[in-house]
């Protein structure tokens, strides 16, 4: 099979053809951590490190495993050696997907079929530093050539949101919502929590001297995101806890944290507790998608992460979470209420969300995450949730990328994918033909649109 040829990823002439069905479907992305500023502003890029690496921390950690000095990945060497360090090593990514994105990306955006490598590095560099120059190469271009139909970046809640107020006047073509993060406001236990409280009160206005205007400050910005076109709110959680939590004990609790005395462990989740029920109440009343994000145990690798910070490549994958008693009483509490999706980063935690999204109508699985955003890790998850809950009601793909170039290379592996999963079911008898192109169509792009209301 010639390398990322028409068959790539596709086993069967069924999957060929189910994968013709959804290859050109638009691209909707309702999660990523798009740089709005650079979508807008719309200068584009000067060489193939800014469009490829430079913000891409699955690059980043092959290259360390590969034994490329710090300086060369995050460092302040020139972006030219960056990049030949990285095609020296780039052969030895053989088996990972970031091997075949980056080479999607190639291929797809600027047409070079040439495998990388410190021989190519020159050439390579060469020709998409020429190619970068043109206009039809800048951000906003590249996003219509796509054809990315919606894209939601992931924002703090207090953000002002102006360059995605100037989105809506100066892109023309791909709808960029915001989606509102709540990870500062929940982690109470972090010492940037504090500092949160404050800025929330001066982005809104309100003040969060006291809890209820906390509470208020953040329904502000929660109302404010809506009038920006926000269809979902996101929350990164380590391990989930939800129970009944009063006010009064979640106000003791704040009260407590702002006055600079330490809380115990029961503090601590009782206030994450409350909290996640009160973005579930915000969710309801503004018909928004919650987007839970669960299991990653980040910045594990302590040297990395001070020397870098937070989204380096130190995050690692643990089985020794609780999920299903953990979230119980907050999908009870919203049973029916809004529209849940639970995405989990370690692939043995699969059996409980999606025995969770079948048991609840209005909770489904997301796209396969993080360390699973694989050919192999989406075909495992794909498999094994149609076969336990409905295909039908997967979520769909995610790019979750800060990265513009990937949304092509990303959603092209997930189809691919999805065809090879779903003709597999043709080939064996499962599924008629006919039902197996509809299915494929819904969950690439139907599903989607009208889960997150786009």
């Amino acid at each position: 099979m010639n390398f990322l040829g028409e068959a790539y990823l596709l086993e069967t002439d069924t999957a060929c053809e189910l994968y013709d069905v959804i290859a050109e479907s638009p691209i909707l992305d309702p999660h990523s951590h798009a740089d709005v500023v650079e979508i807008v502003e719309n200068d584009g890029w000067n060489d193939v490190w800014e469009v490829e690496a430079a913000t891409d921390h699955y690059v980043w950690a092959a290259m360390r495993k590969r034994g490329v000095d710090e300086e060369l990945i995050t460092g302040d060497a020139p972006n030219r050696e960056k990049w030949n360090a990285l095609a020296t090593v780039f052969p030895e990514f053989a088996g990972n997907p970031t091997y075949e994105w980056i080479h999607l990306d190639l291929k797809r955006r600027f047409g070079i079929e040439t495998p990388i490598s410190a021989e190519t590095a020159d050439e390579i560099w060469q020709e998409t530093k020429r190619q970068l120059q043109r206009i039809d190469m800048q951000p906003q271009e590249l996003l219509r050539e796509m054809d990315v139909e919606v894209i939601c970046s992931t924002d703090d809640p207090t953000s002002k949101l102006e360059y995605h107020e100037r989105a809506v006047d100066e892109v023309s073509g791909v709808d960029i919502r915001p989606t509102w993060r709540a990870d500062r406001a929940v982690n109470i236990e972090t010492p940037p929590w504090n500092d949160f409280v404050d800025e929330l009160a001066d982005s809104t206005g309100t003040a969060t001297d006291d809890f209820d205007g906390f509470l208020d400050a953040l329904a502000t910005t929660h109302d404010f995101f809506q009038e920006h076109g926000c269809r979902a709110s996101d929350l990164g959680i380590h391990e989930p806890v939800s129970r009944p939590v009063s006010k009064t004990r979640a106000r003791t609790i704040y009260r407590k944290e702002r006055e600079g005395r330490s809380l115990s462990e029961r503090e601590i989740g009782d206030f994450k507790a409350f909290m996640l029920e009160y973005i579930g109440e915000l969710n309801v009343e503004n018909g928004w998608v919650t987007q839970l994000h669960i299991g990653p145990l980040r910045d594990y690798r302590t040297k990395l992460y001070e020397r870098i910070g937070s989204a380096s490549g130190g995050t690692v994958s643990t089985q020794r979470i609780e999920i299903a008693e953990n979230i119980r009483h907050f999908m009870n509490v919203f049973d029916e209420e809004c529209e849940i999706v639970l995405y989990c980063v370690d692939p043995t935690q699969y059996p409980t969300i999606t025995t969770i999204s079948r048991a609840f109508p209005n909770v489904s699985v997301g796209a396969a995450w993080w360390f699973n955003d694989s050919s192999f890790g989406m075909e495992h998850q794909l498999d094994y949730m149609g076969s336990v809950d409905l295909l039908a009601n997967h979520a769909g793909m995610v790019s979750d990328s800060r990265k513009l170039l990937s949304y092509g290379s990303r959603f092209e592996m997930f189809r691919r994918s999805l065809a090879n999963v779903v003709g597999n079911h043709v080939e064996r008898g499962r599924i008629p033909i006919e039902v197996a192109h509809d299915l494929v169509e819904h969950i690439a792009y139907d599903r989607p649109k009208k889960l997150f209301g786009f």
